[in-house]
Parts: C-alpha cells; sequence; structure tokens
C-alpha cells in the first residue's frame, strides 16, 4: 500500500543540525508512522553524518527509513531534486536540515493532505529571522512576519491564481523547501519536463507552479516553521547573486509561461524582477568577471526591455479585441 507522505531530508557536513532534525522527527511522527516514510539524502559528507544516520535508523524501527549516499557532492540543487523525484509516497515534503519545525507541522500536514484529496500543493507559512542580528524579517511587500500574505485553508480557489500571488509577493517564499509539500506524481512530472532544472537555483518555484496549475492549493494562515535569512550562497556572493537576478529567475519565469500561465503574468514579473535586481550587484560583477558578467546580464536586460514594450499594449490589445472590456474598463484592470 502506498504511503501517504514522504519527508526527506537533503544533508552535506551538518551531522549535528541533522542529529536534532531527526530527534524533531522522531517526536512530530508519533502516531502517523503507517502514513509516512522518511528518506535522508547524505550528499558524500565528510563529517559523522552516516554515523547519526545509522543511530536513527536503529531508532525508527517502525517506519520505513531510506538512506542515500551519494558516490560525491553532487550539490545542494541536484541533491534536492533527488529527494523530491524519490518519493514513493502520495505527496512528498522535503525539509532543511536545520530548518526550525513546530512539532504540530506534521500533524497539520497529515490531515490537509487527507482530507483534500485533490490537493496539489500546500504552502505553510512561515516567519523569518536574520541569522546574524536575530532580528525578524519579512519581504518589503508584507506588512507582518508572515511570509504569505493570504490563508485559503480550505483549498478553493484557482491554484494558478494563488501561486502567481504569493511568487509575485516573494520568490524567496515559493522556493523556501521546507514550507512546501509538493503531489509526487505532479513533481516528477514537472522534472520530466524540465530536466535540467538542477541547473537552476530557484527551480523550485518552477515545481510548485506546475503543481498548483494541476489542482488545489492551500496556504496556511498560521505560522509553522521558521527560515533563517542571510545564510545562502547567492546571498553572500556577487557572481551567485548576479546569476540569480539575471539569469535563473528570468528563466524560470519563461517556463512559466510553457507551463500554462499567462503571458501578461509573465511579462509582468519580468519587469517586476528587473526593477528588483540590485545595480550594485552588476556593476561589481562587471569589474570582477566583465566578460562573463556581460554575457550574464546583457540577454535579461534586452528581455526586460521587451517586456516593457509589450506588456501593456498586448493586454489592451487582447482585452479590446475580446469586446470583454471598454477602453476605461481596460485602465482599470491594469
Amino acid at each position: 500500500m502506498i504511503k501517504l507522505l514522504t519527508i526527506a531530508i537533503p544533508t552535506y557536513n551538518r551531522a549535528e543540525l541533522l542529529d536534532k532534525q531527526l530527534n524533531w522527527l522522531s517526536q512530530a511522527i508519533r502516531g502517523f508512522e503507517l502514513d509516512c516514510e522518511i528518506l535522508v539524502s547524505d550528499n558524500c559528507s565528510t563529517d559523522n553524518t552516516p554515523l547519526v544516520i545509522n543511530k536513527w535508523q536503529g531508532i525508527f524501527t517502525d517506519i520505513t527509513f531510506r538512506v542515500n549516499r551519494n558516490a560525491k557532492n553532487l550539490g545542494v540543487m541536484k541533491n534536492i531534486l533527488y529527494c523530491l523525484n524519490s518519493g514513493n509516497s502520495k505527496y512528498v515534503w522535503t525539509i532543511g536540515d536545520d530548518d526550525p519545525i513546530q512539532e504540530i507541522a506534521l500533524a497539520y500536514v497529515i490531515s490537509k493532505i487527507k482530507k483534500h484529496e485533490d490537493l496539489s500543493l500546500l504552502f505553510l507559512n512561515f516567519s523569518g529571522r536574520n541569522k546574524i542580528t536575530g532580528e525578524p524579517v519579512h519581504p518589503p511587500t508584507i506588512t507582518d512576519n508572515r511570509w504569505f500574505d493570504i490563508d485559503n485553508e480550505d483549498a478553493t480557489g484557482d491554484g494558478k491564481v494563488i501561486f502567481e500571488h504569493c511568487f509575485a509577493k516573494s520568490v524567496g517564499a515559493v522556493i523556501f523547501l521546507s514550507a512546501t509539500i509538493y503531489r509526487t506524481e505532479l513533481v516528477k512530472s514537472a522534472m520530466t519536463m524540465w530536466p535540467n532544472a538542477a541547473h537552476n537555483w530557484i527551480s523550485l518555484a518552477y515545481i510548485a507552479a506546475y503543481c498548483a496549475a494541476q489542482g488545489k492549493v492551500i496556504v496556511t494562515k498560521d505560522i509553522y516553521l521558521e527560515c533563517i535569512v542571510g545564510v545562502s550562497n547567492w546571498q553572500k556572493e556577487p557572481q551567485s547573486a548576479l546569476l540569480m537576478q539575471y539569469k535563473h529567475i528570468p528563466e524560470v519565469i519563461l517556463k512559466f509561461e510553457e507551463i500554462g500561465y499567462s503571458y501578461q503574468f509573465c511579462r509582468k514579473m519580468l519587469l517586476q524582477n528587473f526593477k528588483e535586481v540590485n545595480l550594485k550587484v552588476l556593476l561589481g560583477a562587471i569589474r570582477r568577471w566583465p566578460i562573463s558578467a556581460i554575457k550574464t546580464a546583457v540577454p535579461f536586460l534586452a528581455l526586460a526591455s521587451i517586456a516593457a514594450f509589450e506588456v501593456i499594449p498586448m493586454r489592451e490589445i487582447q482585452i479590446a479585441e475580446s469586446g470583454e472590456f471598454s477602453t476605461q474598463e481596460i485602465r482599470q484592470h491594469e
């Protein structure tokens, strides 16, 4: 009989944190042993991670506990996508080994995926905290410390519309691994359609968008975990930030259109990304790596320029041709 939920943990050289996360899981999973399986994917750690895994294999004796150890370090995205693609259950929840998660979160997840059989995507709301200062962090477009500013816990509404709102508010929110539960068959289908997803650091946004387009979506009102902000490589390294802003985000936005999101939405997101890019990152990269920086930035700048000329006129033409609204109404809907 197929399990309901795969709980997967990708890890690398974080033996102490992995031990702590598995301890959390050992408490949270009580009563749900028959519904779940556990998968730990070790990205060829050189510390005591194998010993920690062996320890917990001996403790989780009443639940399916699978272990993968890569022959070499494949990089973070390939290890994450391995976890997502290796679930043997109806849903897959891949969590970071260092993300603080409330014990009640698992019970909530189980209750929702049992209740809504056509659920394709579940976002757990979370708070943010700066690792260095300890201060709360939230997106500039959201006024409190809930990173999702909607709650749709009855699984009604258009999944694509809900995802579009979440993505427009915060790209970071929809790619926070531990906050997202996907329908496994949809994840596998999405990855088949984009076999090179592992080379894009925000490909999780594409997977979430694909799932949202196929069924019902829940975004929780309550906060179930915490995101530690300011520790990602792309936030600390100029070259990584350049790739994220000028290549990976635009690439994913174009993928949205391929899976059924509107031309208009995708062009608006390209423009929004252009407005949010940090020009200091570009200038600094040009000084340090002029050729690679220019090759990365120029295609995006050209794409953003085209989008700026197309997005409003195209929408007006489409609405006018359909006869849906008057010119005045067109302006109101933009």
